[in-house]
């Protein structure tokens, strides 16, 4: 059985932006180099000087890239040095989840398509040199909802396994009906709804500017709460959801809550949703499975190495720690390092 890291990394580059349209040439964001001020620091505790420039926002280029990779292989200028990396980490397939695209960029439609098919192009190209070892989430351009059904489809056929959400989009809910088309696209097209830490609201975003938990993780687990709600899982039936680089520590009081609010609206609360429902969680290594498992059960948690980051998610030894855990039976790890994203992602296993 195979090892699937259910959750890595790309940090983008110039390239990534080398396959926009020429008509829409000018819209690609550019990098930039910070010549004075006030020295910033990275998460690796580097020294952080690029930025990208996107429709007058200026970003952090690699605050987050985690020095301890190799660089050509977290941007994958060097596909081989990234595969020979995942065979020392005991690694043999990695899906691949953008940087860029995890806080907001633009509100201007014309950009957000621009930037979503030429970086879904790049990780396509990936695909092809990663000889199936590497696997990647298309990102939707979801402020042109028309369009997203042609873009996810165009991912499908070139190595996509799942569909890139953050915990809030196009400032909404993921609740709102608004998102139904692509709830409807995802099941037509077999490709799981992966809700990864992040998100995609300048409102939120900027109120929460120095709180990297809540700005990244609280509004994944707030997606959760509100998707169960608001019934959506139940409406979509044929969906697979994921709730990537968030822990898995929330759900007994996520469930508690659920469970207390559905009684009290007379609505039955599942004994497991995430099976009832097609969910899947990401683990992390230093979570307590234990206390976890009886609510999650074993057969919908992932876990992944957050591979090319370094925040508080990455770990990058999780495959070899997982399976050196003695806490959890042997026959549940082989199900969260394997047979579990499998299911998820939708790979032969």
């Amino acid at each position: 059985m195979r090892t699937i890291d259910a959750d890595a990394h790309v940090i983008e580059i110039a390239r990534t932006f080398e396959f926009i349209d020429a008509a829409d040439a000018a819209l690609a964001p550019l990098i930039v180099t910070q010549t004075g001020g006030p020295v910033q620091a990275s998460n690796s505790g580097g020294v952080h000087k690029e930025h990208w420039l996107i429709d007058g926002h200026v970003i952090p280029k690699d605050k987050i890239a985690d020095s301890s990779t190799p660089e050509a292989a977290r941007e994958m200028r060097d596909i081989a040095a990234r595969l020979r990396h995942m065979d020392e980490l005991e690694i043999d397939v990695q899906v691949l989840y953008p940087t860029m695209f995890l806080r907001p960029l633009t509100r201007r439609s014309r950009i957000e398509v621009a930037m979503a098919k030429s970086y879904n192009r790049w990780l396509a190209e990936i695909w092809r040199e990663g000889k199936g070892r590497l696997r990647w989430v298309v990102v939707p351009p979801l402020l042109e909802m028309g369009k997203v059904r042609d873009e996810l489809a165009w991912g499908k056929e070139h190595g996509a396994c799942g569909i890139f959400l953050n915990g809030l989009e196009c400032e909404l809910r993921l609740s709102d009906p608004y998102f139904f088309p692509l709830y409807e696209a995802a099941i037509a097209l077999d490709l799981p709804l992966c809700v990864h830490a992040g998100l995609n609201s300048f409102t939120v975003h900027d109120f929460f500017i120095d709180d990297a938990f809540a700005k990244f993780k609280l509004p994944v687990i707030g997606a959760f709460h509100n998707l169960l709600m608001e019934g959506v899982p139940a409406r979509f039936p044929g969906a697979r959801w994921g709730f990537i680089e968030v822990s898995a520590q929330w759900i007994p009081y996520v469930f508690k809550d659920l469970k207390g609010r559905f009684l009290k609206r007379g609505r039955r609360f599942p004994d497991n949703p995430l099976r009832e429902y097609n969910i899947y969680v990401a683990c992390e290594v230093s979570d307590d499975l234990p206390m976890i498992l009886p609510y999650a059960g074993e057969d919908h948690l992932v876990v992944g190495t957050d591979y090319g980051h370094s925040d508080s998610s990455t770990e990058i030894e999780a495959m070899r720690l997982m399976k050196q855990d003695g806490r959890v039976p042997a026959h549940v790890v082989d199900k969260i390092l394997g047979a579990n994203p499998a299911r998820l992602y939708g790979l032969a296993n």
